[in-house]
């Protein structure tokens, strides 16, 4: 039998190809090579690190991500502030993280990234560690202006989160030579 995707499927994938089209080309490598460390998908060291400094990077990147197993399992169902604590310390310490990291300049960025390694359950809580993460004095101010900016005061203040699932997780694609192609 044949999976069909329905045309909204569709629609909401290219929309989220297009939201990652939008993100600056370091943002864009810097979320692939997340979801490569945050969803054990390829050897990151070997597929991103170009020199040891990016190396030293993406093993304390896999350090701080080994805490993303119990982030996902820890998602509050509710908004009740007893489970907000052990929730939101590792998940705030993880997002200081990748902020720090200077290549997460948004919240749009920051959403996209953590909706793929978390997933959907976790959006009610992003804004709250987006910005907790964003003013912590480990970034440069001009970064923490930047990233404090960004959130919308819809994001920031919305109602209610879509429960479904990212549908794009992008991913490395090797560079083909245009003379390699059958005519």
């Amino acid at each position: 039998m044949v999976a069909r995707m329905r045309p909204a499927d569709g629609a909401m994938t290219l929309a989220e190809m297009k939201e990652f089209a939008g993100f600056a080309a370091a943002t864009q490598r810097y979320i692939r090579r997340s979801l490569d460390v945050g969803l054990d998908r390829e050897d990151a060291l070997t597929r991103w690190s170009r020199d040891v400094v990016e190396a030293a990077s993406i093993r304390a990147q896999a350090r701080h991500y080994c805490r993303l197993p119990d982030i996902r399992a820890m998602v509050p169902d509710n908004s009740g502030l007893d489970a907000a604590e052990p929730f939101l310390a590792p998940l705030i310490t993880v997002a200081a993280f990748d902020l720090g990291q200077g290549r997460i300049t948004s919240f749009a960025a920051f959403r996209f990234l953590y909706e793929r390694l978390i997933g959907a359950s976790v959006r009610p809580w992003l804004p709250g560690a987006f910005c907790a993460a964003a003013a912590l004095p480990h970034l440069h101010p001009e970064l923490r202006r930047t990233l404090l900016q960004s959130i919308s005061e819809a994001a920031a203040t919305a109602s209610g989160w879509s429960s479904r699932q990212p549908a794009f997780y992008p991913y490395w694609v090797e560079k083909v030579e245009t003379g390699a192609l059958p005519h």
